[in-house]
């Protein structure tokens, strides 16, 4: 179940943050199962991610879902020298400190010393339930958030991270942008290509299941199904 945890919501991100808000997508589904499986052998390290929207909190009328035309989404991209999930674009967000008090926290905590976020301007709407990650055996907690008072984002480390950008949902939302990529060993995730990057995996099924739920999608071909590999180089990254 989700976890609700303000009630201030902008009307265009109310349904993105209802109960089910992200689950409406399959990659959601096989990371709850990987888990329910895994987890029987080792108990996975515990992280947060922090889901962070901006926009105008008013809605758009003219818009799928009310979405307001200045709407983005906060992403890093991982720095390329890093052992795990390198040159991959995520939400900012990492491993639980012991001295964190929860999920909230963590992915705020984290998101501040991977971009220079000011915490202030962060609304905290809702807590998700837990996705596995199996390379790297993590419990990811997605946290979705309003950045109500925007500040200014940057590379805070580069060792961590090369690049920290604002994403407009539109673009994302485009259908010419989107696709499906499959794996060597069988595994399809949504996929968005934009600004250079490549946003697939649990990133990308987040993302897509939001989208979904929230009514903000625009309809785009699903039946096109692109080689990671190949959908990686295409954009200068590597698996």
């Amino acid at each position: 179940m989700t976890t609700p945890v303000s009630q201030t919501v902008p009307e265009w991100l109310r349904k993105a943050v209802e109960p089910a808000g992200a689950d409406a997508d399959d990659t959601l589904s096989v990371a709850r199962t990987l888990r329910r499986v895994m987890t029987f052998t080792s108990e996975p390290r515990q992280a947060a991610v922090l889901v962070l929207f901006g926009g105008s909190p008013e809605s758009d009328p003219d818009a799928p879902g009310g979405l307001p035309a200045d709407a983005d989404v906060l992403l890093t991209q991982r720095a390329s020298s890093l052992r795990q999930h390198r040159g991959q674009v995520a939400f900012p967000g990492g491993e639980v400190d012991p001295d964190d008090d929860g999920p909230i926290d963590t992915a705020l905590r984290e998101a501040c010393e991977e971009t220079g976020l000011a915490r202030a301007g962060v609304e905290p709407l809702v807590v998700l339930p837990k996705l596995f990650v199996p390379p790297s055996r993590f419990d990811v907690t997605p946290v979705i958030a309003y950045w109500r008072t925007r500040s200014e984002v940057r590379v805070v480390d580069t060792s961590e991270t090369e690049r920290v950008v604002r994403v407009p949902i539109a673009e994302l939302l485009d259908p010419a942008n989107r696709f499906l990529v499959r794996g060597t060993m069988g595994y399809q995730s949504p996929a968005f290509q934009v600004d250079g990057l490549l946003v697939w995996g649990l990133t990308g099924g987040i993302l897509a299941g939001i989208f979904s739920h929230a009514g903000w999608e625009l309809e785009w071909d699903r039946t096109d199904v692109r080689d990671l590999e190949s959908s990686l180089a295409a954009v200068g990254m590597t698996l």
